[in-house]
């Protein structure tokens, strides 16, 4: 669901897509360094990760956006890295990070389309369960849908106030 809502409306709610953005960075940095924890405990922690972010989305736009877009780098070098057969070391994911929250400060409305379509599509794709070729074709296509969608309603948009 979360993937869905990023890949259509990742863009407009920007609170949102920062919000669920570091829920799933939240979860994965739990994951991968607190081991072993009860469920609860490394959902608590991704839910504390997502809420900050969206409150800091509609205090702090600046900083929400550095942050948002460090996440959404990170957890997409995340999935890429592990994808192509790489670990996800905290160099990696770290790198990530900063070239996503460059590249959001730099072109922000369509750095957020893409980086909300490539997290979006990273989302859903890692839940299903489908073969490597499929999942890689299935990726691209749902990013360039998202991208699509939302370049269409940003242009829609911008005509309307014109």
């Amino acid at each position: 669901m979360i993937g869905l809502l990023l890949l259509g409306l990742g863009r407009r709610l920007f609170w949102l897509f920062v919000g669920c953005v570091g829920f799933v960075a939240g979860l994965q940095m739990a994951q991968l360094y607190l081991g072993l924890q009860p469920v609860w405990m490394i959902w608590a922690i991704a839910l504390l990760f997502g809420l900050v972010g969206a409150v800091l989305a509609m205090f702090f736009q600046t900083l929400a956006i550095g942050l948002g877009g460090f996440a959404a780098g990170s957890t997409i070098t995340a999935y890429i890295a592990t994808m192509l057969g790489y670990a996800a070391i905290p160099s990696i994911i770290f790198t990530g990070g900063i070239a996503g929250a460059i590249l959001l400060f730099a072109t922000f409305d369509w750095a957020l389309i893409g980086l909300s379509s490539v997290a979006g599509s990273t989302l859903i794709v890692q839940s299903l369960h489908v073969t490597p070729p499929a999942e890689m074709v299935l990726y691209a296509l749902l990013i360039v849908a998202g991208a699509v969608f939302q370049a269409t309603m940003l242009r829609s948009k911008r005509i309307a106030t014109q």
